[in-house]
């Protein structure tokens, strides 16, 4: 299974968690990381992001979650590569059948996304519409890896979840 994985942090350097992620993420052959912010400083090349997608078994969204979303680059790439007749409408199906995850980040700890805390919702109403995105597009939406709480997370806890997060995105679904 080949794995795309799309890291959208604008400060990747200053990142604790998910710049462990993607130097865990480079060491395995069948996962090509593919950094928006590193890569576009200016128009993304929409050609080349779907032959990226279209080779690829599984697509990863790798973010920081920003305001209740994603960082606006990777908003920008759904926007401009997730085209009318390529990605959904009547001709629109070079997705159907692979398959789509989100690797999401979080300050606050887990307690903090549910019903009665801070965000009121949990993390998997508040990515509801990447699922549906994942609907519209024809992809098979698999469960989200998530790792809350960055701000106050051990070295040893950010290095045992970059081995589980690489060992989940290849990891068949059964």
């Amino acid at each position: 299974m080949k794995v795309l994985v799309i890291i959208a942090h604008p400060a990747i350097e200053q990142s604790t968690v998910n710049k462990a992620w993607m130097e865990e993420l480079k060491k395995h052959d069948n996962i090509t990381v593919h950094e928006l912010y590193q890569e576009y400083k200016e128009e993304i090349d929409v050609k080349r992001e779907q032959e990226l997608c279209e080779a690829h078994d599984r697509i990863v969204w790798q973010f920081p979650f920003y305001w209740y979303s994603s960082p606006p680059l990777l908003k920008e790439w759904q926007d401009k590569v997730l085209t009318y007749g390529w990605a959904f409408g009547s001709n629109g199906n070079a997705l159907h059948g692979k398959e789509l995850i989100l690797a999401v980040t979080t300050g606050s700890g887990a307690e903090k996304y549910r019903a009665g805390g801070l965000n009121h919702y949990s993390m998997s109403e508040l990515l509801k519409p990447f699922q549906a995105t994942s609907n519209l597009i024809g992809t098979t939406f698999l469960p989200s890896y998530l790792f809350y709480g960055t701000y106050g997370a051990t070295k040893e806890e950010i290095q045992k979840s970059a081995r589980e997060y690489a060992e989940y995105i290849v990891t068949p679904v059964s």
